[in-house]
């Protein structure tokens, strides 16, 4: 795990279906809302938090799974990508344990989890 003080970094490379396995730890009224491939797994934006797996290992069988309630984020930014030569909108997330940045390539709607984060914590 990183330190508190270092910012955790993921980049979402396009939009994808929810993977069936997610609904083992979704919660009583919990639902996935969309989901987004990353570099070696995926993120699902659920009604309640920002659930990102992260396979680790050579063969990628170790799984660490990262969980941001809603309820725990106090503040964020979004910065859309825009021109030729900016290739990725950027997310940034300021909750009570630290920082987290999320990467999203181009094609991905911003706007999109921009309104999907909105409306669960304001």
């Amino acid at each position: 795990m990183a330190a508190l003080d270092e910012i955790m970094t993921w980049t979402f490379v396009r939009e994808t279906e929810v993977p069936p396995e997610v609904n083992e730890i979704l919660v009583d009224g919990e639902e996935p809302q969309a989901a987004y491939k990353t570099l070696r797994d995926v993120a699902v934006i659920t009604n309640k938090r920002i659930i990102i797996a992260d396979r680790q290992g050579l063969r990628g069988k170790k799984v660490e799974v990262y969980t941001i309630p809603f309820k725990s984020i106090v503040m964020y930014s979004s910065e859309n990508a825009h021109g030729i030569l900016d290739f990725n909108a950027e997310l940034e997330l300021w909750t009570r344990v630290g920082r987290f940045k999320l990467n999203l390539q181009k094609g991905i709607d911003i706007r999109k989890i921009d309104r999907l984060i909105g409306q669960y914590i304001l």
